[in-house]
């Protein structure tokens, strides 16, 4: 008669365990809360139950119990260990009893074990809210680690390195903890140790001790292991005694322990330590392939009541395990898997996501697309086995899908700090933590304040008594049709003005990429240092030119044409000069001249490049007649975001009167206050061609990179898009002040004046 072994949990990490009790020809029953857990498809007998309902696992397990008995419980990669003992105390199976299991696998009761044993770890407490972690951050010292109590993969695990960065991880942390308890512990710095141990008979024997690769900090992702560990034997020695004092703390006598050890300057000292067989594929695949060890049947034959063989190693070989980590976003299409498995060496290749899913920026160990196994003579050889297998593995996302637009905001606000800008709800410059240097205006900022205000006074008509449309938003310039007419205003000073948030040319590279990738393009300024402007090209160029070269209005006209034609030898697509910063306080900080510009200078510099010229900064129908004379291929109205001088009218108030006087001889360009589509609706109503956006784009970059940069321009085209199809406005260009109404009635009868007498 076969016996009979239950398998709690049927996943992807079970999957192993129970191809092993199959092949040692066990009936195998698997307990999961899934019917479609793979486990389930290949065992004897399957149980629908959670395997973190205790009460529910014993009942159903003497349930079947009292008709065919079984021998054995096991687990294997899952925090499982308390349903395992809790069935074998109840069904009086080998096993541990269910108090120490609870000890393994609860955080902080694991730590009062340990530390009662004086097992070397971390100082640390147990907190259950905010005011207690930053009670226990007053008696440990920094960097600080916070988990949950009661999670594993490294979920809600993360590093802090003082006090104000405790709001944000705490709110991480929290939302990973099954009960709310977490623990708050002192950073062990140095390498780190995965072990496998076995416990029957009174003895404790290491089954496989490998090297862990740790990354991607604040949040500790393992990228992968080397078996066996390459550090010194006397260290590999004391880790051996630590993880066994760690299972006779523990209570861990029969069955199996996993365990995370530090290699710190005083010591090795206990991460954690589990009451069962490790996941990541170590037990199940790296041990038994470096050493010839069948670690997951000599764990089986303990929990039948066996004593284990073959645990002599007969082979002594490299064997690593690789993760492979894709961009955030939602797949649209994973493959490359048969020619990894091709590569020498490599043993399994397991993807784990498909097509539709959504992958996360990674915070734990289960935010991954698949692993690769590879065994070789050498690490060296197996490392860069990996290597090539990884060149072969295909991914594509649709990176906007993931991005949550608050985290976005909140990463931005962590990394402006307190000084440059607070990432207001509502970025209308009504409390902005600076001015210039910064991200705020000059002076009171009612510059900055009348761009949102004069919008704010617009609101939309919506018509609904017509024919359907199918909105278009695409915008054709420069010979190119773009995806939408939302344009990024130029941005430069990430050091000065941004508090280093980026550097110089990561701004440039996500602005301009971002832009691209989303139907656009961006504007980029040569900023107020001298050289800037050579770290502005660069970016450009590795743009391949996609992109507006915006220069500062400099008293000396040979810097803007030296800058004009180390643009045209980068294929730039367009240049310009943003002709209001003759005062810009950046500009005076540099000790740097800026000066207005007659009509002969500015054609002067307009004949001096081949490349289209675009004239930033326009703020009246005289200086747009000067420009549309002196040649230019576009003007901006714009006040320069109310960084140059208080009390400017808001650009939405000067817009109409400017577009009425180019009459679409040339395109017309508009900043200045835009926060939505809606806002980009009205300022084609009023006659703008195209609208930049600048503030919202810097806080996109800095806390999303190039895909919060793409997401905030689609967000906002699909605004744009809805309001022409509530208005019935086919085309951008169909926008019309027809569309809109102004608050205070008077200023849009004074637009509507003048437009009927243009007309006449």
């Amino acid at each position: 008669m076969k016996k009979r072994i239950i398998v709690i949990g049927g996943g992807f990490l079970q999957v192993p365990i129970i191809e092993a009790a199959c092949s040692m020809d066990l009936h195998v029953t698997v307990f999961d809360m899934s019917k479609d857990a793979p486990g389930m498809k290949i065992a004897h007998e399957t149980v629908l139950m959670s395997t973190r309902d205790i009460d529910g696992c014993v009942r159903e397990a003497k349930r079947i119990h009292e008709i065919r008995p079984f021998h054995g419980v096991v687990t294997a990669g899952t925090d499982a260990s308390r349903a395992v003992a809790a069935i074998a105390g109840a069904l009086e199976l080998p096993g541990i009893r269910y108090a120490d299991a609870e000890a393994a696998s609860n955080k902080v009761l694991m730590r009062k074990r340990l530390s009662s044993a004086n097992v070397p770890g971390p100082n640390f407490y147990s907190v259950w809210s905010l005011k207690e972690a930053r009670d226990a951050m007053d008696r440990l010292n920094f960097p600080l680690v916070l988990k949950p109590a009661d999670n594993m993969g490294a979920r809600g695990v993360i590093k802090i390195r003082n006090r104000e960065e405790m709001n944000a991880a705490f709110r991480h942390s929290k939302k990973y903890s099954p009960t709310g308890e977490m623990i708050l512990e002192e950073f062990m710095d140095g390498p780190e140790l995965s072990v496998d141990a076995l416990a029957f008979n009174g003895q404790i024997v290491m089954t496989g001790i490998a090297d862990r690769i740790i990354e991607r900090e604040p949040y500790f992702i393992e990228r992968g292991h080397n078996m066996p560990s390459a550090l010194d034997s006397e260290i590999l020695k004391e880790a051996e005694e630590v993880m066994k004092a760690g299972m006779k703390a523990l209570g861990i006598h029969t069955g199996a322990g996993k365990g995370d050890l530090k290699i710190t300057k005083d010591g090795v000292k206990v991460g954690e330590i589990a009451a069962r067989l490790s996941g990541g594929f170590m037990s199940s695949h790296t041990y038994p392939l470096s050493s010839g060890v069948n670690l997951l049947r000599a764990a089986i034959q303990i929990s039948i009541g066996e004593t284990p063989d073959g645990l002599e190693p007969v082979k002594n070989l490299v064997s690593i395990e690789r993760s492979l980590i894709g961009s955030p976003g939602k797949i649209l299409s994973i493959g490359g898997q048969e020619k990894m498995k091709a590569v020498n060496f490599v043993n399994d290749v397991f993807i784990t996501r498909k097509p539709g899913d959504v992958i996360l920026e990674p915070t734990s160990n289960i935010d991954k697309c698949g692993h690769v196994i590879i065994t070789a003579p050498t690490l060296k050889e197996a490392e860069k086995s990996f290597l090539e297998a990884e060149s072969y593995f295909e991914l594509t996302v649709d990176d906007t899908f993931s991005v949550d637009w608050k985290k976005v905001e909140e990463k931005a606000r962590n990394r402006f700090g307190n000084t440059v800008c607070y990432v207001c709800k509502i970025c209308d410059g009504e409390n902005c933590a600076s001015g210039i240097p910064g991200m705020g205006g000059v002076g009171s900022m009612n510059t900055f304040r009348d761009n949102s205000r004069a919008l704010s006074e617009i609101k939309i008509l919506p018509r609904y008594i017509r024919e359907p449309v199918k909105p278009d938003s695409t915008f054709e310039f420069l010979g190119r049709k773009f995806e939408h007419s939302i344009m990024i205003a130029p941005m430069t000073g990430a050091a000065t003005n941004m508090n280093e948030a980026l550097s110089e040319k990561e701004l440039a590279q996500i602005l301009l990429l971002g832009a691209r990738e989303a139907g656009s393009i961006a504007f980029v300024g040569d900023g107020a240092s001298p050289d800037r402007y050579k770290i502005i090209l660069e970016a450009l160029e590795e743009a391949e030119g996609f992109g507006i070269f915006v220069c500062k209005p400099r008293e000396d006209h040979s810097q803007i044409i030296k800058r004009f034609k180390k643009a045209e030898e980068r294929s730039v697509l367009a240049v310009g000069m943003d002709i209001d910063a003759i005062s810009l306080k950046t500009l005076e900080m540099k000790s740097i001249s800026g000066s207005s510009k007659t009509y002969d200078d500015l054609r002067r510099l307009r004949d001096a490049t081949s490349l289209p010229f675009i004239l930033k900064g326009i703020l009246t129908p005289e200086d747009a007649d000067l420009a549309l004379k002196a040649g230019v291929d576009a003007v901006i109205v714009s006040n320069h975001g109310g960084r140059i001088l208080d009390d400017m009218p808001g650009s939405a108030r000067v817009l109409p009167e400017i577009s009425d006087f180019i009459n679409r001889k040339i395109p017309v360009f508009v900043d200045g206050g835009i926060r939505s589509g809606m806002d980009a609706f009205k300022m084609h109503a009023l006659g703008a061609d195209a609208v930049l956006t600048g503030r919202p784009m810097a806080i996109a970059a800095v806390g999303g990179g190039i895909p919060a940069v793409k997401y905030l321009l689609s967000r906002y085209e699909s605004e744009l898009r809805k309001a022409m199809n509530l208005c019935g406005t086919p085309q951008v260009s169909s926008i019309s002040r027809k569309n809109i109404m102004h608050t205070v009635p008077d200023a849009l009868k004074d637009i509507h004046k003048k437009e009927n007498k243009l007309k006449e």
